[in-house]
């Protein structure tokens, strides 16, 4: 976690946009499910919305946790789909 906040420190982003901008980067993703508690965390979140990652960040978030690993497979309660392990097929 605390090299992500590096991450998104030098980025000029705050980690919730850095978080919400990951995601939606990826070519198969065409939503992200957030959980605010609070109007004011909804407002954070819905502007992560509107932050396009350059691929010079993405690689670093990719060096951070490499494609394809698990931080923690306990998580998954299925049998996940096989990850895809090349960047380039997870970017648009």
């Amino acid at each position: 976690m605390v090299r992500n906040r590096q991450a998104a420190h030098r980025a000029g982003l705050p980690l919730s946009h850095l978080a919400v901008a990951f995601v939606l980067a990826h070519p198969a993703v065409c939503v992200v499910l957030i959980g605010p508690r609070r109007p004011e965390q909804l407002a954070d979140l819905l502007a992560g919305a509107g932050v396009e990652l350059d691929a010079g960040l993405l690689d670093r978030i990719d060096e951070i946790v490499p494609p394809g690993v698990d931080l923690n497979p306990d998580d998954f309660y299925i049998d996940p789909a096989p990850a895809v392990t090349d960047k380039r097929l997870r970017r648009c």
